[in-house]
């Protein structure tokens, strides 16, 4: 019987996307898009950073300024992070969603961080794909009577809260925004993932005949496009916020206590964030 958390993703396959993604050259939106939100969350923190670390290379670059000092660091095939630890700042923009193990990656990120640090990350989450997840599902229904791993399972913004709290984070926060794609046809939804590194490698995949791929296709074109042809696509962007536990901070509120809505306390409006659509 194999020990520790189950084997969702593979790791070297995982590895040899990511150096596929690095060699191609295109727009990563959703990257981009990450990132300012990232930024957006830091941006009303009233604090100077002065290490900060980086759980991904574009991290460095793209928020710059916002710490005096940057690291980088990885979890290596194992999920082990060597990064010692006394950080302000740690961030991580979408990466976390492809670990086996992450209340143990979240734990370790907690340790990385000074009392009183921040962690700020971006992630895949809830419906994101699940367009394609039918679609898939019914095509292999359709031609071999069965499911097998297409489409790499998502945590919703709930649990992923939780997670933070499991894994001993302060004043956690987890929100989410949607962003709707409108592809003209599905070649570009495939380039757009293997573009982010994030075609299938779950480590239970298995080969894509012919047959199941048009039928899927045909799923896809019946039940998840517009009028005008274009197929959507969903990716739901998780942000969380959690500080390394000091005394000097508050104390939240337990679940359920609070007596006035934000809006009303604000007195502002309460509305929807709704979603963002992008054509493709």
């Amino acid at each position: 019987m194999r020990d520790g958390p189950p084997r969702i993703f593979d790791a070297l396959a995982q590895a040899l996307h990511s150096a596929r993604a690095a060699r191609m050259t295109g727009e990563r939106f959703l990257l981009v898009d990450a990132t300012e939100g990232v930024r957006d969350r830091l941006t009303p923190v009233n604090r100077a950073f002065a290490s900060a670390l980086a759980l991904d290379g574009h991290a460095v670059d793209a928020l710059q300024g916002v710490a005096a000092t940057w690291h980088s660091a990885a979890f290596d095939a194992a999920e082990r992070l060597d990064a010692g630890g006394g950080f302000d700042l740690v961030v991580s923009i979408l990466r976390l969603h492809g670990m086996n193990d992450l209340p143990g990656a979240l734990a370790q990120i907690r340790r990385a961080l000074k009392p009183d640090g921040l962690f700020v990350a971006a992630l895949f989450g809830g419906a994101t794909l699940f367009e394609l997840r039918d679609a898939f599902a019914a095509g292999e229904i359709e031609t071999i009577g069965g499911i097998t791993p297409r489409v790499a399972p998502f945590a919703d913004v709930r649990e992923l809260g939780a997670l933070l709290q499991r894994a001993g984070f302060a004043l956690p926060v987890a929100d989410v925004e949607r962003t709707t794609v409108r592809y003209r046809d599905f070649a570009t939804l495939a380039n757009d993932l293997r573009l982010m590194g994030e075609t299938n490698a779950l480590a239970e995949r298995q080969n894509l005949s012919r047959a199941t791929l048009r039928a899927a296709l045909a799923h896809y074109a019946a039940k998840h496009s517009e009028p005008d042809g274009r197929l959507r696509a969903t990716f739901d962007i998780v942000y969380l916020t959690g500080w390394a536990p000091h005394e000097s901070q508050q104390q939240s509120l337990k679940p359920g206590s609070a007596k006035t809505r934000l809006a009303q306390a604000l007195g502002t409006t309460e509305h929807s964030a709704g979603d963002k659509a992008k054509p493709r």
